[in-house]
């Protein structure tokens, strides 16, 4: 597994910190102390605890914590067992350069009963000036239930490079939390699940669903339902359609899409984008019909998926719009 397909996998990068607005003031409430500083602080639905800074919050954006005046993050990926000592095979300095990280220093690491390896280095600045140079730890963490990869990137006058180190090396792993606690922990609430039932929690953000009795659907027995929020700039609303259609053109496991129908619309205050179309299924080479439902806010956005056999399409794309909307983003 290279770090390329985890990242790819999970909608990560390790450019996070020069990519995304945490260089820019990070605006939102909290009712975090800053006694946080002084106890270990578990991201929503993670496994991995941390002391973080006191200028450090659980971000919204992704599993992990950034800096309210923007400038450093800390994020968290949770992998398989047996991905530590893949991971560790292929985290060459060559591989990781093509990530963005030009390693300076590698160190293995014990941290409790865990194999740790930290790798620290930096992202250099870009060459047309517009981004410095970032300051980056990689912290692998194998536990014997859960591999840990955890990114600590900041800016020099942001974090001290001692501080970061410092909150890495102090990391915690708990037990494996439940699916109910896992579901509990997303940062939106399902009021009506009109059938459907979670199956497995992605990232801290999203959720993937199903209705029927199977947790693997490796012929498209029963219809899948994923939610995802995305806390980031959202398009305008003339750029919405494009936004749409590319996002549903992105899915690699399904192809031929064919759109029945592209709208937006306003419900109840909230703009919102629906497209349904007819597509194959890369795996199964069966015909399915999808429908995405993208809910607009002005920090960010929901997006649900639904994937159906064809001949189940009149009894489920009801409930898959049942389900959408009754979400609650808290």
């Amino acid at each position: 597994m290279s770090l390329r397909q985890v990242a790819q996998s999970l909608g990560l990068s390790l450019g996070l910190v020069a990519t995304t607005a945490a260089l820019v003031p990070t605006v939102r409430a909290t009712l975090l102390s800053e006694a946080w500083a002084a106890e270990t602080v578990y991201p929503p639905g993670s496994r991995f605890g941390f002391e973080p800074p006191s200028d450090m919050v659980p971000s919204r954006r992704f599993t992990g914590f950034e800096r309210r005046e923007g400038g450093a993050t800390i994020s968290v990926v949770e992998l398989p067992s047996n991905a530590f000592a893949e991971l560790v095979t292929s985290f060459t300095d060559a591989n990781l350069l093509t990530q963005g990280l030009a390693v300076e220093k590698r160190e293995p690491l014990k941290l409790g009963e865990a194999e740790a390896m930290l790798y620290s280095g930096e992202q250099p600045a870009d060459p047309a000036g517009r981004m410095p140079a970032v300051r980056k730890l990689l912290l692998l963490v194998g536990d014997s239930t859960v591999t840990g990869l955890i990114i600590a990137q900041f800016l020099p006058d942001a974090e001290t490079e001692a501080t970061m180190r410092a909150v890495l090396a102090g990391v915690k792993v708990r037990p494996a939390l439940s699916l109910t606690q896992q579901v509990d922990a997303l940062p939106f609430r399902i009021a009506d699940l009109a059938g459907f039932r979670p199956v497995r929690v992605l990232a801290g953000n999203s959720v993937l669903m199903t209705a029927g009795p199977k947790d693997q659907m490796l012929d498209m027995e029963q219809p899948i339902l994923v939610l995802a929020q995305a806390v980031q700039q959202p398009p305008a609303a003339e750029q919405r359609d494009a936004f749409a259609r590319a996002a549903l053109y992105a899915n690699q496991t399904m192809k031929d899409f064919v759109i029945e129908r592209a709208q937006s619309y306003r419900q109840n205050g909230i703009d919102w984008h629906e497209i349904v179309a007819r597509a194959v299924d890369v795996p199964t080479n069966k015909a399915v019909v999808v429908a995405q439902t993208i809910r607009f806010a002005p920090d960010g956005y929901l997006r649900a998926v639904g994937v159906v056999r064809e001949d189940q399409r009149s009894e489920t794309l009801s409930k898959f719009r049942e389900v959408v909307d009754s979400v609650q983003v808290k």
